[in-house]
């Protein structure tokens, strides 16, 4: 048995782990350093990172690219500080990395154009492992309301949630489907994207489910992309997708907590702390603010601190 596999009625328990993403840098299966990236020595200061098969390699590209990725698992550490994915082109692709010596050593998969329809297929590849999967919502579903709701029930089911680590919203592949480009000049919110991102937070994260925030494509443009990443957080995404390793010291810089956000989780959450209390001139009120205190102090392990909040 590989040091991934479990019976299938034992799913991974992960804890925080979606909140450790932070910015997941996108690499191409074809890339000449995906061994270097794999093994930590390229770019050390990786949280995650996704071996993509999908998008960024061309079809007549795909049996190099899988070499490349055989070889990479093969060479690279059993454990690792960078959580690791594949991003896989389809479920023969999926199958195809699973039959690869290695591919124990990864975190899981993320998935393409996740539909309540497909994901079952993507889980029983993986039902006697400890792979975990982070679908990608991209596809015309989105923009409906009661898909959606149809969709969280489907991985509410107690054989499928435990593998989800967090949905990854697809941003280009939504807009595409719009026949709108990302502006430059603009954060996504600023598109119509921003009520559907804002919808799916709300159908989504009440019953469990992080997500991830769309991918920032102008790498010339980093004061938007920290304008953006603010807005992420606003939007309760943590988490995001770099296409460039330039954008993540910027991205993670902003989930670094200051003090004062520190100060307030720590008093919400001491055990003798009553029901309502003034801290900074604003109002703490441990009912309903308890999740988010919590949330404040897991991002604090993960990222650190801050002598003041970051500014866009």
């Amino acid at each position: 048995m590989q040091a991934h596999e479990v019976p299938a009625t034992q799913p991974p328990t992960e804890g925080h782990l979606a909140e450790r993403l932070g910015a997941s840098l996108y690499v191409p299966c074809t890339h000449s350093d995906l061994a270097l990236i794999a093994e930590g020595n390229k770019y050390p200061f990786l949280r995650s990172v996704i071996f993509c098969t999908e998008d960024a390699v061309s079809e007549c590209d795909l049996p190099d690219a899988l070499d490349n990725l055989a070889h990479t698992l093969a060479r690279m550490p059993a454990h690792s500080a960078t959580l690791r994915f594949v991003r896989v082109r389809n479920i023969a692709v999926m199958q195809q990395v699973l039959s690869m010596p290695g591919n124990d050593k990864l975190d899981g998969f993320v998935i393409p154009k996740a539909t309540r329809h497909n994901i079952e297929s993507y889980l029983a590849p993986i039902q006697h492992t400890q792979h975990l999967l982070m679908p990608t919502l991209e596809t015309h579903e989105v923009f409906c309301e009661r898909e959606m709701r149809m969709l969280r029930k489907k991985l509410s089911a107690p054989h499928i949630k435990p593998r989800i680590l967090a949905l990854r919203i697809g941003g280009n592949d939504l807009l595409a489907l719009l026949g709108i480009r990302r502006p430059r000049h603009v954060t996504i919110y600023r598109t119509p994207l921003g009520g559907i991102i804002a919808r799916l937070v709300t159908t989504m994260r009440p019953h469990g489910f992080h997500l991830t925030a769309p991918v920032f494509e102008h790498m010339d443009r980093m004061e938007l992309l920290a304008e953006e990443v603010n807005e992420d957080l606003l939007h309760g995404l943590i988490g995001k997708t770099a296409i460039h390793p330039n954008q993540v010291p910027l991205i993670e810089s902003h989930y670094r907590v200051c003090p004062n956000d520190i100060q307030t989780a720590q008093m919400i959450l001491q055990e003798h702390s009553p029901a309502v209390f003034s801290h900074e001139g604003s109002m703490c009120e441990i009912s309903t603010h308890k999740s988010w205190a919590k949330a404040i102090l897991t991002r604090v392990q993960a990222f650190g601190s801050v002598i003041s909040a970051p500014q866009a």
